[in-house]
């Protein structure tokens, strides 16, 4: 259980589901047995029906009358409900970045985006998700920069909503060779403080994820018609 170890019962239960959503261990329309589920994870059905409360909160799960508990569909709207909000809030993390960041974060962040180069060239088939952690990596070490923790805090939120869709998105290569190049010329541009470039390649970079993803949302909607 990790970082969660010192948590409430509840709250481990909770993070370790949300994490698993999130990622993409428990798919879109699956059912969340409390009974399988605290089997699984060596506990009572109390602390699963708690989290699973919690879920429903986030919008993560959803109850279905005489199915109870399944996680949510993400739809296209919710999506670019997302991708605007996180657009606006990128914009403000980029302008903080170029003035605030500091030598050695930006050491950081060269580094990021290098150990992200080695990763596409090196990456399994089978181990996208190592792909995926060091793109949510690069991108934290320029929220850093921000020093402004309310930034932080709400663009981490806003990544994880759209976490399970990275490791699809990521598995295009073409996409991979793209991202390489637009991580270098972010760095580039907060290098020389140039907020005006910094910002065009933020933008390009979360466009071409949210016209990808959508696409296979509806090349989804094609294959599985209701």
């Amino acid at each position: 259980m990790g970082d969660y170890q010192y948590m409430p019962l509840r709250d481990v239960v909770f993070h370790t589901l949300r994490d698993a959503i999130l990622k993409g261990e428990l798919q879109p329309g699956e059912r969340l047995m409390e009974i399988r589920l605290a089997d699984r994870m060596g506990v009572s059905r109390t602390p699963v029906r708690e989290a699973i409360r919690m879920l429903e909160l986030e919008g993560l799960v959803i109850m279905i009358p005489r199915r109870g508990a399944q996680v949510a569909q993400i739809t296209e709207k919710d999506l670019k409900d997302v991708l605007e909000v996180r657009m606006g809030l990128e914009e403000l993390a980029v302008k903080f970045a170029c003035e605030r960041i500091t030598p050695e974060q930006l050491k950081k962040l060269k580094d990021a985006s290098l150990q992200f180069e080695e990763q596409v060239n090196t990456v399994k088939e089978d181990d996208i998700t190592a792909l995926a952690e060091a793109d949510v990596h690069f991108h934290d070490l320029i929220y850093q920069a921000t020093d402004n923790q309310r930034l932080v805090q709400l663009l981490g939120n806003l990544r994880e909503q759209m976490y399970r869709y990275r490791v699809e998105y990521l598995k295009d290569v073409e996409i991979r060779s793209s991202l390489i190049k637009e991580h270098n010329e972010i760095c580039k541009a907060l290098e020389n403080h140039d907020e005006k470039e910094a910002y065009a390649y933020t933008i390009t970079h979360i466009k071409r994820q949210q016209d990808t993803i959508m696409s296979m949302m509806k090349e989804g909607k094609r294959e599985n018609p209701d």
